[in-house]
């Protein structure tokens, strides 16, 4: 690996990304790996699915992470009579000029949060499809595109199933990350416990323009993968495929998907290459969500727990790059 050195990059965009991740630590209290994470998705261009039991702050992080830059925000919540016009939008005819106008629905943003993601429809949330992996929807044969950055932001809770629609593997192969938020420690339930709600909006006040965004975006594809590192990506992809306990393995979309997220938390931790570490941080949140574990490996443990343990062992099976 080559020296420690910093990368040469805009110092007021990076300058203003440790000002968020202070501003969001101030909303997720004790989270710092998952505020990371978050931004990782977002430099990365990708979509972020966040899973957790109810009350742990799920829409807190998602609101708090679109509303930290400033462009346009929507937030949709998820129910089971939504239709896939309420999201894409709908052509109405114009009866002045005789021609048929389209109306855009709430995905014509910025940051779609989208609340409860399984608890609409297998039909609507189809529709999200081509808007996540082209950046475009097309509406009665019209294709019409999304402007950067655009990133949906989606939250379910893993463990009510009352009257939710699991995402088939197809929609959660289009989210960049998941994350889960989990408990917080003692101290910082005590901080939470002593400001209540107050630091809902502590990331609200637009932190990053889009400008500041885009900006990082690019820079992103610049960080320096070594071809070694790159290996190591396929060797623990091709190990997912050939596990015993698995019954899909990761997708090249998904190899592709660490790919950018490795530079991404290259870019975010100042450096213009990237190192073995930020894979392994990485594999979890960007292929946990892509295998499907075998039914006799779930049958001691639920299925998603069975899933990182999986990919952990798997990473001390494949050796690391020198």
């Amino acid at each position: 690996m080559p020296p420690p050195d910093t990368l040469d990059a805009p110092t007021a965009a990076f300058s203003k990304v440790s000002q968020l991740e202070a501003a969001l630590g101030e909303t997720i209290r004790g989270k710092p790996e998952v505020i990371r994470q978050s931004l990782v998705c977002l430099l990365a261009g990708g979509h972020l699915l966040i899973e957790d039991v109810p009350g742990v702050g799920k829409t807190t992080l998602a609101q708090a992470l679109a509303r930290a830059v400033r462009c346009r925000f929507h937030r949709l919540q998820f129910t089971s009579d939504m239709l896939p016009s309420d999201v894409l939008g709908v052509t109405v005819y114009n009866a002045h000029s005789g021609e048929f106008d389209f109306k855009p629905g709430p995905v014509f943003t910025n940051f779609l949060l989208a609340d409860e993601i399984n608890r609409t429809t297998p039909k609507t949330q189809s529709a999200l499809l081509e808007a996540m992996n082209e950046r475009q929807v097309t509406i009665d044969g019209h294709s019409h595109l999304l402007e950067r950055p655009f990133m949906v932001i989606a939250t379910q809770n893993p463990l009510e199933h009352h009257g939710t629609y699991p995402l088939p593997e197809s929609q959660l192969d289009r989210f960049l990350m998941r994350l889960r938020i989990g408990y917080p420690d003692a101290v910082s339930e005590r901080e939470i416990l002593r400001h209540g709600g107050n630091h809902a909006g502590a990331a609200g006040s637009g932190v990053l323009a889009v400008e500041d965004v885009l900006e990082l975006q690019d820079r992103t594809p610049e960080v320096r993968v070594d071809n070694g590192l790159a290996d190591y990506i396929l060797a623990i992809v091709a190990m997912t495929r050939g596990h015993e306990s698995l019954a899909l393995g990761v997708s090249p979309r998904g190899a592709q998907g660490l790919y950018r997220a490795t530079q991404a938390l290259a870019l975010l931790e100042g450096r213009p290459y990237a190192i073995p570490d930020d894979i392994k941080r990485l594999v979890v949140p960007v292929f946990a969500h892509r295998v499907v574990v075998n039914t006799r490996a779930a049958l001691t443990q639920r299925t998603t727990e069975a899933a990182d343990r999986i990919l952990e062992e798997i990473l001390t099976r494949v050796d690391v790059p020198l």
